[in-house]
């Protein structure tokens, strides 16, 4: 199986897009994950113009446009799941605008994702439970489920370790969410470093909940990129080949304190010698 290979870009931080577009490509990856807030202060205002030239410029440098992730970071004051309806309408009018975002950078005729994670702007907060905030959380995924099957982007509830967030942690739980809302844009995703709390081996629950993944985050437990750990990374690249799994790895680093090149470099290095 060839895998498609990706990188989450805020590995390269504040680096001109042409130059992050231009390391990614040169290293080898054949994708590129975008999180919205490297690209403005208020990423939903880039215009029409900027868009197209953005996606050119993707396509340019021979990447695929994979999707959006990290979404809420920016612009401040977004919550998802607050007491205030006014804050919880205006972030959900966000993540519609998130979603024609991810849909006007696809290239006609391709795939794209929307991965919600977020844990900070959909944690429970202001006196509520973890129930409660779920509930806001399940409700709101599911009005932006029309018009993201509208856009033609998958929209991925992202288990999130408990560390995280008290809101959807364990990939069962995001399943059950799917499952619950019924739309063919909500769907879920695998995130070694999300997976840290999970009670089964890691390739056991993919395969549990493989007709429900569509996206593959790669990193250690630790949150570094794979190689600089212990991960049994053969196992679960196997198991996803097994599975005839047809999306993209996507390589998400926590570790900015090197150079960036070098971190992604690694990252790819380690996979395919598997």
């Amino acid at each position: 199986m060839a895998y498609r290979f990706a990188t989450c870009n805020e590995v390269f931080q504040k680096q001109p897009m042409s130059d992050v577009c231009k390391a990614v490509r040169e290293t080898g990856y054949r994708g590129l994950e975008i999180a919205p807030f490297t690209l403005a202060p208020d990423p939903a205002a880039l215009g029409p113009a900027d868009r197209k030239s953005l996606r050119q410029l993707l396509r340019d440098s021979q990447l695929e446009f994979v999707g959006l992730h990290w979404l809420l970071a920016a612009p401040e004051g977004l919550h998802a799941t607050t007491r205030d309806k006014s804050v919880r309408e205006r972030t959900w009018k966000y993540v519609d605008h998130f979603i024609d975002l991810c849909a006007d950078l696809t290239a006609p005729g391709g795939q794209s994702v929307v991965v919600f994670g977020s844990p900070k702007q959909r944690s429970s907060r202001d006196g509520m439970t973890s129930r409660e905030a779920t509930d806001a959380y399940i409700e709101g995924v599911a009005k932006a489920a029309p018009h993201a099957e509208a856009r033609g982007v998958t929209l991925l509830v992202e288990a999130l370790s408990p560390d995280q967030s008290d809101v959807v942690t364990s990939l069962a739980e995001a399943v059950g969410i799917v499952q619950q809302i019924d739309s063919p844009a909500v769907q879920t995703m695998f995130d070694v470093h999300n997976a840290v709390a999970e009670s089964v081996p890691h390739t056991d629950l993919i395969k549990q909940y493989f007709p429900f993944i569509k996206h593959v985050h790669v990193n250690e437990l630790d949150g570094r990129e794979p190689g600089t750990g212990d991960y049994d990374f053969a196992s679960l690249m196997k198991c996803l080949t097994d599975l005839g799994y047809q999306g993209w790895v996507s390589l998400e680093a926590f570790d900015f304190s090197r150079d960036p090149k070098e971190i992604v470099s690694r990252s790819l290095n380690h996979l395919t010698s598997l």
